[in-house]
């Protein structure tokens, strides 16, 4: 998620909507598609950035449209941006098969294409999504609170915060990582890389880890997450990036999708087991 927000961000910042089409599909749309459409129309992306598992696109105040789209990108400079106020919000939830692509007006269109947003500087934003568990949303700020994440940031949250989180619950560290409320934006492959890089088994109870390994816990989490955001995401279905190209952090997977293949520190055959209805990869030789 944050691989895509960066990547959306570096090509459409201080672009203009000019026009804004949606598909009949209602799922995809916690926001009808007409308020959505005229929300957006107008409006100059200010910035694209990840909160929690969604991507949020801040946008400044609408102007007309009715002027001809300029060739080339958007010349607003980032010293005009910075001054401008955010209004609205257009909030892209990707769901499990979801796409956010920067692409060109005369791209062939996917199937599954819930939304295509014109931009002023020539290009088009697509969301693209087969099994439409995504959600996009407008939000005019003058009239409701902007989009916050339910809990902590697992880059920035501090070691107390950290440990605060997950001490005295009773229910398995694998689950915990994945509630949002507690941890937004860590994923089922990036909860069961953590936990190996830590030495942790996925069903321990959060109340019997010490202050040691939730530490341990905390920065094999954030380093895993770096540097699943430097090699551009894991790609093992359909995640690509906002250019549509797939990432590469699969390749350093230790456990995620290894079912019974040798672990690479110690060679004891990876398990998997169910946590919470969720697939749980890790090495029973690695991980106590």
């Amino acid at each position: 998620m944050e691989t895509v927000a960066r990547g959306v961000d570096a090509r459409v910042r201080g672009d203009r909507i000019v026009q804004a089409w949606f598909g009949s599909h209602r799922e995809p749309l916690k926001t009808s598609a007409a308020q959505q459409s005229k929300g957006l129309e107008g409006r100059t992306v200010l910035a694209v950035h990840r909160t929690g598992k969604h991507i949020v696109c801040e946008l400044g105040p609408a102007r007309s449209t009715e002027t001809k789209p300029r060739s080339g990108r958007s010349t607003a400079k980032s010293g005009y941006l910075t001054s401008v106020a955010v209004e609205a919000q257009w909030i892209v939830h990707l769901g499990m098969t979801g796409r956010l692509l920067v692409t060109t007006p005369d791209a062939p269109v996917a199937a599954h294409t819930h939304a295509r947003l014109s931009l002023e500087g020539g290009g088009e934003l697509r969301f693209v999504d087969p099994r439409r568990f995504g959600r996009l949303e407008f939000r005019d700020l003058r009239r409701t609170e902007g989009f916050s994440a339910p809990g902590a940031d697992p880059l920035t949250i501090g070691a107390e915060e950290f440990a605060a989180l997950f001490r005295g619950r009773q229910l398995p560290i694998k689950p915990a990582l994945l509630n949002q409320t507690l941890l937004a934006g860590v994923g089922n492959i990036y909860a069961d890389e953590s936990l190996f890089h830590a030495g942790i088994r996925p069903s321990r109870r959060c109340a019997k880890l010490t202050g040691a390994e939730l530490e341990r816990l905390r920065l094999a989490l954030r380093e895993v997450l770096e540097s699943a955001i430097r090699l551009g995401g894991s790609s093992v279905s359909d995640y690509v990036d906002a250019n549509g190209e797939r990432g590469f952090f699969q390749l350093e997977h230790y456990v995620y999708r290894l079912t019974a293949l040798p672990c690479r520190r110690c060679q004891h055959p990876i398990r998997r087991i169910v946590l919470a209805g969720r697939g749980t990869h890790y090495c029973p030789q690695c991980q106590r």
